[in-house]
C-alpha cells in the first residue's frame, strides 16, 4: 500500500503512459488490490482492477458458499451491493475523459454466476472485479485524484460490501434461503412431472418493453383451481401455484389478455430471479428453449427431414445446408438444433412462427395434396415428440384452433388471469375434425452431427452488441433471435466460448456434442472466468449450453 502511494507521487504530472508502471498487486489492510490492465489514455476504456479479500477476513460462514446454488446467490448479492457502493463514489475524483469513473457489473433481475464477483468454494476468499478511469489533466497524470480513489473512496466500499460482519445478517440469510427454496422448487417440480410452475401472487408484467423490473399495480397471478399444486419449500413452506404438466400445453385467449406475457415469463424463468422481482417463485424446465422463425439465417448440415422433405429440387433434407433459410426452414432448423442439444421443452408463440411450419388447414390439404407439400407441419409432430422423446411444448395460439385436437392442457388467459378450459376446448373441437392424422413416424434425432469451426486467427477482437449478437474479427454473428440471452455479459461469455473452441479445435471436424461437452467441463471446473486464459477478465455471465450451441450453429458456414 505504501509502495503504491510512493509510486503515485513519483509519477504525478508525468505523461499518461507512466500509469502503466502501476500494474501489479498491492496489500491493503483488509484486502489485496490488483491493477491488472491500465488504459492507454484518459479517453480509452477504463482500467481493470480487482480486490481480493481473504476468507478469514471476509468471514462468511462456510455453509453460505459451500454449495453451488448458495454461492452463486451470495456472489450475486455481494456484487449488487458493491456496484451500488461504487456508483456513489464514481466521478468524485475529477479530470478529463473517463477520469474518476469507478464501476462494477450491474446484474439484471436474474441470478447468474458472473465473473465480476467470485467466492472460492474452499477458502471463502472474495474477489471483486471493477473498472476505474485513471484521472488525468489533459493527458498528464493526476496522481492525487487516483490516490483519492484508491486510498479514501474505495476502502470503505470494500469493507462494507465484502465483509460479512458489515452486512445485515438477516438480509444475507434471506438471500441464502431464497436460493434454497428456488433449488427445491425445481426439484419438487420435476418430481411432480411439471415443466413449469407459476406461484400465486407472482407479478408477470414488466415495467416496460425495455425494463425487466415488475410493473406497478399489476394484477397478481392466480392459478385456476384445477391446475393448482402445492410445492413444499424448506424455508417458505407450502407454495401454491399453477403447475404445467409435461405434454402439449396451449395458451389461448383474446388479444392483450396476457398470453405472450405468460410465455415470456416462462422463457425467462429458466433462470432464478431476485427477491422483489415478482418471478422469484416461478420456474421453467431448465432446458426450455424458445423456438421461432428466423428468416435469412444460415444452416449447416442439419437434419430437418422430420419437418421438411421431398424438396422439388431433390435436395437432401437429412443433410441440409443453406445461407438464406426461409421462415419454415429456419424454424425447422431451430427446433432440431434445440432437440439435438437436449431441450425437453419447446416454447413457441404463434406470432413469431412461420404459419406454414405450424399448420395447414383443411382447404389447403384438399387443394394441395400432402405428397406435393414438402413441409410436414408441427401439429403433426408435436404429440409424437412428447410420446416418443418426452419433449413437451408450451404454445401460444390466438388464431388457430386446430391445436386443440392435440393439446393435453388448454389455458385461457382472460384479463391477465388464467382459466383451464381443456375439456370445453375438446368438446368444441369435435365439430371441426382435423383433415389429417399425425404421422406414424419414429422420431429420431441424434447428437452425432459434425461441424467444422474455422481456423483461429492469431488475435481475436470481439465487440458485443448487447443481446443482438457480437462482431468476431469484424464478422457479424447475429444472435438476436436467441431470445433467452439475458444481457451483454452473457453474450460476451457466449462469444468467449466460441473463441475458446475455435482456438482449440479450429479446422477440425468435430461432433457438436463433443465441443459443447468440452466447454461445459471448462465452465464447471473454472467458472465463467475460465474462458479467459490470460490477462484481465471482463464482465461475463454464465451462459446455457443451448445458447452456446445456437451461436456455433449460426457461426459455421457450409460451402
Amino acid at each position: 500500500m505504501n509502495q503504491l502511494q510512493r509510486q503515485l507521487r513519483n509519477i504525478d504530472h508525468r505523461g499518461y503512459p507512466a500509469y502503466k508502471d502501476l500494474k501489479g498487486r498491492y496489500h491493503f489492510q483488509k484486502y489485496t488490490l490488483h491493477i491488472e490492465h491500465v488504459q492507454g489514455d484518459p479517453f480509452a476504456s477504463p482500467s481493470n482492477l480487482s480486490v481480493e479479500i481473504k476468507g478469514n477476513v471476509a468471514g462468511f460462514p462456510k455453509e453460505y458458499y459451500g454449495e453451488y446454488h448458495r454461492r452463486v446467490a451470495l456472489q450475486d448479492y455481494l456484487l449488487r451491493g458493491f456496484a451500488r457502493g461504487l456508483d456513489q463514489i464514481s466521478f468524485q475524483a475529477k479530470g478529463s475523459g473517463k477520469s474518476g469513473l469507478v464501476a462494477a457489473s450491474h446484474p439484471g433481475q436474474e441470478i447468474l454466476e458472473r465473473s465480476a464477483c467470485h467466492i472460492d468454494k474452499n477458502s471463502g476468499d472474495v474477489l471483486f472485479r471493477f473498472v476505474v478511469g485513471f484521472p488525468a489533466r489533459g493527458r498528464s497524470i493526476a496522481a492525487g485524484e487516483l490516490e483519492k480513489i484508491l486510498f479514501q473512496l474505495l476502502p470503505p466500499v470494500v469493507g462494507k460490501q465484502g465483509i460479512y460482519a458489515s452486512l445485515p445478517e438477516k438480509k444475507v440469510r434471506e438471500v441464502i434461503e431464497l436460493a434454497d427454496d428456488q433449488k427445491a422448487l425445481r426439484e419438487e417440480m420435476a418430481a411432480q412431472g411439471l415443466v413449469a410452475f407459476v406461484a400465486n401472487d407472482s407479478i408477470l408484467p414488466r415495467e416496460s418493453g425495455v425494463s425487466e423490473r415488475p410493473m406497478r399495480n399489476a394484477i397478481p397471478f392466480q392459478s385456476p383451481a384445477s391446475m393448482e399444486v402445492t410445492l413444499s419449500l424448506p424455508h417458505k413452506g407450502d407454495c401454491k401455484g399453477m403447475g404445467i404438466k409435461k405434454g402439449v400445453t396451449l395458451i389461448v385467449g383474446g388479444g392483450y389478455h396476457g398470453k405472450s406475457t405468460l410465455l415470456q415469463t416462462l422463457e425467462k424463468s429458466v433462470y432464478p430471479h431476485i427477491a422483489g422481482d415478482g418471478r422469484e417463485y416461478i420456474a421453467t424446465e431448465a432446458t426450455g428453449m424458445k423456438i421461432r422463425a428466423e428468416d435469412g439465417r444460415s444452416v449447416c448440415r442439419e437434419n430437418i427431414s422430420l419437418f421438411i422433405r421431398n424438396l422439388p429440387n431433390g435436395k437432401d433434407t437429412s443433410d441440409f445446408s443453406t445461407l438464406d433459410a426461409s421462415g419454415s426452414t429456419s424454424q425447422a432448423t431451430n427446433t432440431m438444433e434445440a432437440l439435438e442439444t437436449g431441450s425437453k421443452l419447446l416454447l413457441i408463440d404463434e406470432d413469431t412462427s412461420a404459419t406454414n411450419f405450424m399448420i395447414r388447414d383443411e382447404l389447403m390439404e384438399q387443394v394441395i395434396a400432402a405428397e406435393e407439400e414438402p413441409i410436414v407441419p408441427f401439429i403433426k409432430r408435436v404429440g409424437e415428440l412428447y410420446q416418443q422423446k418426452d419433449v413437451s411444448t408450451i404454445l401460444v395460439v390466438g388464431s388457430c384452433g386446430a391445436f386443440f385436437h392435440v393439446a393435453d392442457t388448454v389455458i385461457q388467459m382472460e384479463k391477465y388471469l388464467p382459466k383451464e378450459i381443456t375439456q370445453a376446448a375438446r368438446e368444441k373441437a369435435k365439430a371441426f375434425p382435423l383433415a389429417y392424422e399425425p404421422d406414424d413416424v419414429a422420431i429420431d434425432y441424434g447428437q452425432g452431427r459434425k461441424v467444422r469451426l474455422p481456423r483461429a486467427e492469431d488475435r481475436t477482437k470481439i465487440k458485443v452488441m448487447s443481446t443482438d449478437g457480437f462482431s468476431y474479427n469484424k464478422r457479424q454473428v447475429d444472435l438476436r433471435y436467441l431470445e433467452q440471452v439475458t444481457d451483454g455479459e452473457q453474450m460476451l461469455a457466449i462469444a468467449k466460448c466460441l473463441e475458446y473452441l475455435e482456438k482449440k479445435y479450429g479446422g477440425k471436424e468435430m461432433e457438436l456434442s463433443a465441443l459443447l461437452r468440452d466447454v461445459e467441463q471448462l465452465l464447471e471446473k473454472q467458472g465463467v472466468a475460465g474462458l479467459c486464459a490470460r490477462g484481465s477478465v471482463p464482465n461475463m455471465a454464465m451462459p446455457r449450453k443451448l445458447e452456446i450451441s445456437g451461436c456455433i450453429n449460426r457461426y459455421i458456414k457450409c460451402k
